[in-house]
């Protein structure tokens, strides 16, 4: 790794922790406000999947903090405990998150489903990339520049994957946010709490998309001074 990819990378390893530390603390602070209404997590999830037409997806419990997702392939809504038994604003806004992903799944979203169809492309490819491109930069010194463009082109997927990830997830907040304000769920008190938390979730979407690519670009840098010192 090059100096200049290894600053850019440290740098954006920052801005993540900080970004990440914010939003533990945006979701610890809304997690104490309680919902007027007193709906827990998955009150709030089978509420909002039923009044969309979806009767085929359940929503479960999963362990881990923040650990909570949409699973397409055997369609449940999986929630952390403190959101699954939770009723507090940061629960009603994680669990209609979600299943803004499941509306988006039940109504074939194409940002979904492509990002879908990359899942298992990014699986395996993101197991190699870095190796590829440690060793592809080393050989580049010498001229060698074909494991180098292999490797750029594994890294271009996951930047993609990362691009597609975008829309998906500010359409399921923007869904989410809709149905909480349309149905009362939030009260004009509770709603903006979970329009911050759900914000600040998908910057961390944001910042890591930006950093894959800024460190794709770097490296295609690399590989075109390579060509022309070759």
């Amino acid at each position: 790794m090059t100096p200049s990819i290894m600053l850019v990378s440290i740098l954006f390893i920052v801005i993540s922790l900080l970004v990440s530390m914010i939003l533990k603390k945006k979701f610890a602070k809304y997690a104490k406000v309680m919902l007027a209404n007193g709906m827990t997590g998955k009150q709030v999830a089978e509420k909002m999947l039923r009044e969309n037409g979806i009767y085929d997806v359940q929503v479960i419990s999963s362990e881990g903090f923040l650990s909570d997702h949409y699973n397409p392939l055997n369609k449940t809504v999986n929630l952390s405990p403190d959101v699954f038994s939770g009723s507090s604003v940061s629960a009603a806004a994680v669990a209609a998150h979600e299943c803004g992903h499941a509306v988006q799944h039940a109504t074939d979203y194409n940002w979904l489903t492509l990002r879908s169809r990359l899942v298992p492309i990014v699986q395996k490819s993101s197991g190699l990339v870095n190796i590829v491109l440690i060793i592809g930069v080393i050989l580049a010194a010498s001229g060698n520049t074909s494991l180098l463009l292999i490797g750029i082109g594994l890294m271009a997927v996951t930047v993609v994957f990362s691009l597609v990830t975008l829309p998906v997830e500010f359409d399921a907040s923007r869904r989410a946010l809709a149905w909480l304000d349309r149905t009362n769920i939030t009260n004009f008190e509770e709603y903006p709490m979970a329009k911050d938390a759900l914000t600040w979730a998908a910057t961390t979407y944001v910042v890591a998309a930006l950093a894959a690519v800024v460190t794709l670009f770097q490296y295609i840098m690399i590989y075109m001074g390579s060509r022309d010192r070759s």
